[in-house]
């Protein structure tokens, strides 16, 4: 027998979109590539388009009433679990985050680390939300009227930019508090560091949130946020990395095509470098996506 030894050759991981549960490669079949912060070789990620855009919409639709429908319990349970996969693949993140960002080992794993208690910040929140956001009201006559907050629908994210946020914690920190209180997202994953937000799909299908409550798209900003905007099947629009990705006029733009549909849209930063996401998150994107009920009912004799 020969002692001969061969050096083997590295199995290079393939990226694909995450879209209604599945992993489906860009139906352009086109990928581009994706470097480090030295303009080094790192991986190809999926170039998503418009046609991607759009079946993301429709599987995020379609996920809608079942999400919506889960008790807030529920939901905080799935959001936990989310931590304890990302939890297991810490260190794969944080070397991704590394090389994405261009940051040492340290930091990046306190950015995974913050990521994953910002997952289990989020499902406290789920059953405690409707404490803050609906009430009952005072009024003249023999009435209740209760207040109770609902789900907006399907959210289109434009995420954090590599840079300007955190590929990962960035993305965790608009990700969760839209599907914390019931909504379904569309996300653009930062185009220069889209690899955590893809790795996240994986984490994302191994845990207990069904198919289609997250669906996340890499490419060219510029090709996937105005489909988002104008699409008449997307409810709101998170424009937080838009500014860092294409600029305040591309911005403007993709919020005039949100209000001809009548989108609630949150306005990015006019300076990325502001958000500084290692901070307490707050309630603000909680209450971002949620809709006022208000119920009359007649007191009994």
């Amino acid at each position: 027998m020969s002692d001969t030894t061969f050096a083997r050759l590295d199995v290079l991981k393939t990226y694909k979109l995450y879209v209604g549960g599945k992993f489906p490669r860009s139906e352009s079949g086109r990928v581009y590539e994706v470097t480090d912060s030295k303009g080094e070789w790192l991986a190809n990620a999926p170039l998503g388009t418009r046609k991607d855009t759009r079946d993301a919409v429709l599987a995020a639709r379609a996920a809608v009433k079942g999400w919506a429908g889960t008790t807030a319990y529920n939901r905080g349970q799935v959001l936990y679990r989310v931590a304890e996969m990302l939890q297991g693949r810490r260190e794969q993140f944080a070397a991704e985050v590394s090389l994405s960002e261009g940051v040492g080992p340290k930091k990046a794993a306190a950015l995974v680390d913050a990521a994953i208690d910002r997952w289990v910040w989020y499902a406290g929140w789920t059953d405690k939300v409707a404490q803050i956001a609906g009430g009952a009201n005072p009024v003249a006559g023999p009435y209740f009227n209760l207040s109770t907050p609902e789900p907006t629908g399907v959210v289109g994210i434009v995420a954090p930019q590599a840079g300007y946020g955190h590929s990962l914690l960035g993305l965790v920190s608009v990700i969760a508090p839209a599907i914390a209180t019931g909504n379904t997202v569309v996300v653009a994953a930062a185009a220069d560091a889209p690899l955590p937000a893809l790795s996240l799909g994986e984490v994302l299908a191994t845990s207990d949130v069904p198919g289609g409550v997250v669906n996340i798209i890499s490419g060219r900003t510029a090709d996937i946020a105005p489909t988002l905007a104008s699409h008449q099947d997307v409810n709101a629009l998170d424009l937080t990395g838009a500014i860092a990705a294409d600029g305040p006029g591309a911005a403007a733009v993709l919020e005039a095509a949100a209000a001809d549909t009548l989108k609630r849209v949150v306005r990015p930063e006019l300076d990325p470098f502001a958000q500084d996401w290692t901070n307490a998150p707050g309630t603000d994107r909680l209450l971002s996506f949620l809709e006022t009920k208000t119920v009359w009912h007649p007191m009994g004799i």
